[in-house]
């Protein structure tokens, strides 16, 4: 365990999560972290495409085109520096097939285009939280160069989480409280269920 790098305070995060990462998962992304660095990867290239999807079909509301922005650049910064970190440590990066976890989120939007919209950016908040939480969950068990760049992370996925949410309240019709707890609701049930597949954002690991 690395005792010299202490995980920064998420409280706010893990009060919106319904449930802490499972220590399951964390004892297999341990035993795979090759694996867990390529996903990782991957997810901060896909958090840049998708903010800039974002980006491209609400050309009309700047707050949202403002923070995409930021957050695109933030995430592809990420994605180089984890390409880096797999370079350093002699892992090849390859493309791999992605957890069920987003995929399932989405298919718990609402079908109209306002309820997608809002959707869409509530489930960009959880994803944002949860990586966020995975982050401090891992820290403390990392090598302390890992453990320094995972660290050095929490900062900025806590803003997109914030931007993301921030965006959700601004755009919507109206409260969206119950909604959050929906998603957040099935978000839960994705991470604390079996999953027969080890990801960044996997649920229980079946072989635990």
């Amino acid at each position: 365990m690395n005792e010299a790098i202490t995980p920064p305070d998420i409280s706010d995060i893990q009060a919106f999560l319904a449930c802490a990462t499972p220590q399951a998962w964390v004892e297999v992304a341990l035993q795979n972290l090759p694996l867990l660095l390529i996903d990782h990867a991957q997810c901060e290239k896909k958090a840049a495409a998708a903010a800039m999807s974002l980006m491209h079909k609400h050309v009309d509301r700047p707050e949202l085109l403002k923070k995409m922005s930021q957050l695109a650049r933030e995430e592809l910064l990420h994605f180089e520096q984890v390409i880096n970190l797999l370079y350093e440590r002699g892992i090849a990066y390859e493309n791999i097939s992605p957890s069920r976890y987003a995929e399932a989120l989405r298919k718990q939007m609402r079908t109209s285009e306002q309820g997608r919209f809002i959707d869409l950016l509530i489930i960009g908040a959880l994803i944002e939280a949860r990586s966020c939480e995975r982050f401090v969950a891992l820290i403390p068990h990392l090598d302390p160069a890992l453990a320094k760049y995972y660290r050095s992370l929490v900062k900025s996925e806590a803003r997109h989480f914030i931007d993301y949410l921030d965006l959700a309240r601004l755009y919507a019709d109206g409260p969206i409280d119950a909604r959050i707890a929906e998603l957040v609701a099935a978000e839960r049930e994705l991470i604390e269920s079996p999953d027969p597949q080890f990801r960044f954002h996997s649920g229980v690991p079946e072989a635990a």
